[in-house]
Parts: structure tokens; C-alpha cells; sequence
């Protein structure tokens, strides 16, 4: 392709909590707006019931909040390569499976790019995280296979796959000046990748970049689970989390953990869980706690809550301190969170990341000094902790920012130009 031609086939970063899609054209910037202007759209499903349709991304949160009677699905590509992408969910007593639920999402990605390019995309480069699936090589393949076979469903003819970290180096080396070893960090929604590649002005336009790439790795462990810990920490405590029944057994923890998970929030509303409720109810020593949650489940709040813990966590990469506001679960109900208990609440996911960059750094067979350069992309890289926790390994490395939501949207764009032209 030259530098000229419009590319063929698009990028699509396909994310747990945002995705974008990109197509390089002469002189026009690289990620297409996909929903009133803003290059993200939300990976948000809402099914409004009263309206009987399915609105996406900022729409879907909106109509949500409003308080339309429907069903809000969010962290969809955490159904990938888990034990639910062949289950299926009721949507207004139809039965819907998780793989349609990914259909649908996907399939408007593909919609908004065409009319925003005006043009059909029948080729498209995928990001897909290091793993999938931590440790589990057949599950993370099929992952795989299925984004896939759902790509082609929605009208894709020839699909291919590039690490998302990969993809964000390419973004960044078509703006340095020299060679350097880079560490790519991307923290995003559902994973946290890195790679350590080595890139240069003279070798960005190499098709074959397998050399370049130093190591790679990778855990399941982002953004999703930064709130779920800040919710467990946070606001679950105020519903009942942890409080003791009568026999001093704590109470039954399933429930807040399905509410601090964003693609589980639903579980918590079935008629089963409300009939367990109430017999557990019977022997709570602190049955105000109790009646919280149940305020909660009735008007099904859980998603709202998720919305204000994860700006709770947003707040907290930049203040010292932050309110969770719990109003409409009970008047004045709330909690005052600080940085100090949110990176005590995530000190084991931090950790776990720390390691992982460790091991990666002495796959490589380098050393910390040489390093040059630490990039950061994806949503979740801002939280300071695991700054300081990557800082701590490599304290010579200069940091640069990338794009946190547009980096690997970008370089799948890039990566999409080089193999179909």
C-alpha cells in the first residue's frame, strides 16, 4: 500500500470495556467515530424493554440510568474463553445465548465503521489479549475460534489476529526517532498484557516483526477486577458483606461477589437467589444491612452501583480521596474511600502483575537498564499503584503515554494496512 491509498481492511479493538475501530487514510486521522463524535463506544448491550429495542455504548448506559424497565449487559469479551459462552441469559422471558449477545455487539461495530468509512469492511485485523485465558492454552484457542467465527457471521470474509499489546507498539514506533527496547503495558478492562519489543524508525515498515518481539506476556487480571475489589472493599460492607449471622458465620459471600462483577450482576435478580435471601435474613445479626441489599436487588440497582464504584476508582488515580454515593438505595447512604484502602483492596492483583512483569523481563534475558522505555495504554494504566510497582522493576525507563483508549485501535489499523493492502 502506498502512502496514498486508502487500506482495505480495518482494525477493530474489541475491548472489556471500550472498543474502537481504525482505518488508515491519507491525510484523515486513523479511529473512526463510532458513537456522536467519540472515537469509544462503550461495550454496553441494553435491552429496553418499554421501547422493545437494543441501543449500544453511551446510549445504553443513558437509557439504563434513566430508568428504563430492560437488561444492561456489560464486559462482554469476558465471556470469551469462560465457562458462560455457551450458556445463555433470559431477555424478556426469550432465551438468549451468550454467543448472540456477542453477535449483536460486534455486528454494530461492524455497522458504525462502514457508515462512518462509507464503504464495506470485508477483511479486519482483531486485537485479542496475550491470553484469553491464563493457563488454559485449549480454552484461550477457542476463544479465539469463537470472536472469530462471530466475526464472520456478521459479514467479515478473512479475519487474522494481532496481540493488543503488539498492536499498541506499532502506534508508538511511528513516532520515535531511534531504536529502542520498548515495555508495553496495556491494562485493559478484563487483561493486563505486555510485551517487550524492540522497534525502530528503519524497521517499522518490515512485514515480518517476529524478531522484534523480545517476549510476551500476560494475565487475566484488569480494570473489572480493580472495581470488583474497590466494591468488596468499598460498598458491599454497607449491604451485608461480611457481617455475621447468628451462628457467627459470615454471610453467604456469593451474592456480593456476583454484584461486584460486572458480567454477573444479573445473577443476583433471579427469584432464587430473592427465596435464599430471605431465609438467610432470619438469622442476620445486622438485618438493616440485609434490607440494603434487598433494596438494592429489588430495584436492580447492581449496574448503577458498578457505574459509581468505577468512577470511584477514576477519581481515585488522580484525588487523594472520593464518595461513593449509595443515595438510591437508602437516603444519605454512602462511603467516604481514600487511595490508601483502594490500593490496599488491589495490593494482590498489583502483585500478581508486578510478577508477571518480572518473569517476562527475565524471559527476555535482559536486564532493567535495558529497558528504555515504558509505554502505557489501555484504560486501566493509569491506576498509580501499578505504576509504582512497574516503576519499582524499571527505574532508569522514561514513561510515555499513549493513547488509553486509541493506541491499539490504531495499530490494528496499521497491522490491517500491511497484510491486506
Amino acid at each position: 500500500m502506498t502512502t496514498m491509498t486508502q487500506a482495505r481492511a480495518c482494525g477493530i479493538d474489541f475491548g472489556t470495556s471500550n472498543s474502537t475501530v481504525g482505518w488508515l487514510r491519507p491525510g484523515m486521522e486513523t479511529l473512526l467515530p463510532l458513537e456522536d463524535g467519540h472515537i469509544t463506544l462503550p461495550s454496553v448491550v441494553f435491552f429496553n424493554y418499554e421501547e422493545e429495542g437494543c441501543s449500544f455504548g453511551r446510549r445504553a448506559l443513558g437509557e439504563y440510568l434513566d430508568g428504563y424497565e430492560g437488561r444492561l449487559m456489560r464486559s462482554l469479551k469476558s465471556l470469551l474463553g469462560s465457562n458462560l459462552i455457551d450458556a445463555q441469559t433470559e431477555i424478556q422471558g426469550r432465551a438468549l445465548p451468550f454467543r448472540e449477545l456477542l453477535t449483536v455487539f460486534i455486528r454494530s461495530l461492524k455497522e458504525r465503521a462502514e457508515a462512518q468509512g462509507g464503504r464495506d469492511f470485508s477483511q479486519a485485523v482483531f486485537g485479542r489479549p496475550v491470553y484469553f485465558v491464563d493457563d488454559n492454552p485449549e480454552r484461550d484457542s477457542q476463544a479465539e475460534d469463537t470472536l472469530r467465527a462471530i466475526a464472520m457471521q456478521v459479514g467479515f470474509k478473512d479475519v487474522s489476529f494481532q496481540f493488543e499489546p503488539i498492536a499498541a507498539a506499532f502506534d508508538y514506533e511511528s513516532r520515535i526517532a531511534r531504536e529502542e527496547k520498548v515495555l508495553i503495558v496495556d491494562i485493559g478492562g478484563g487483561t493486563s498484557d505486555f510485551s517487550l519489543v524492540r522497534l525502530a524508525p528503519e524497521r517499522r515498515h518490515l512485514d515480518d516483526r517476529r524478531d522484534d518481539i523480545l517476549a510476551n506476556g500476560g494475565i487475566h487480571i484488569g480494570g473489572t477486577d480493580f472495581d470488583k475489589q474497590l466494591s468488596l472493599a468499598g460498598a458491599m460492607p454497607l449491604l451485608g458483606y461480611r457481617s455475621r449471622l447468628r451462628n457467627n458465620a459470615e454471610m453467604p459471600s456469593g451474592y456480593y461477589f456476583n454484584l461486584a462483577t460486572w458480567h454477573t450482576i444479573n445473577f443476583a435478580y433471579t427469584r432464587k437467589v430473592w427465596m435464599e435471601l430471605q431465609d438467610v435474613y432470619r438469622d442476620a445479626r445486622e438485618p438493616e444491612k440485609v434490607d440494603r441489599l434487598f433494596s438494592l436487588i429489588r430495584q436492580k440497582l447492581g449496574h448503577r452501583l458498578a457505574i459509581e464504584v468505577e468512577q470511584a476508582k477514576i477519581a481515585l488515580s488522580s484525588c487523594d480521596s472520593t464518595r461513593l454515593e449509595l443515595d438510591d438505595v437508602e437516603t444519605g447512604l454512602g462511603a467516604d474511600i481514600d487511595r490508601a484502602s483502594f490500593e490496599e483492596a488491589i495490593l494482590g492483583l498489583t502483585g500478581q502483575v508486578e510478577l508477571t512483569v518480572r518473569r517476562l523481563i527475565a524471559d527476555a534475558g535482559l536486564s532493567a537498564t535495558g529497558i528504555d522505555t515504558v509505554f502505557f495504554t489501555g484504560g486501566s494504566s493509569g491506576v498509580p499503584l501499578l505504576r509504582q510497582r512497574i516503576a519499582d522493576i524499571l527505574p532508569g525507563a522514561r514513561h510515555v503515554e499513549g493513547n488509553l483508549f486509541g493506541s491499539i485501535g490504531s495499530g490494528l489499523a496499521i497491522e490491517a494496512a500491511r497484510r491486506y493492502g
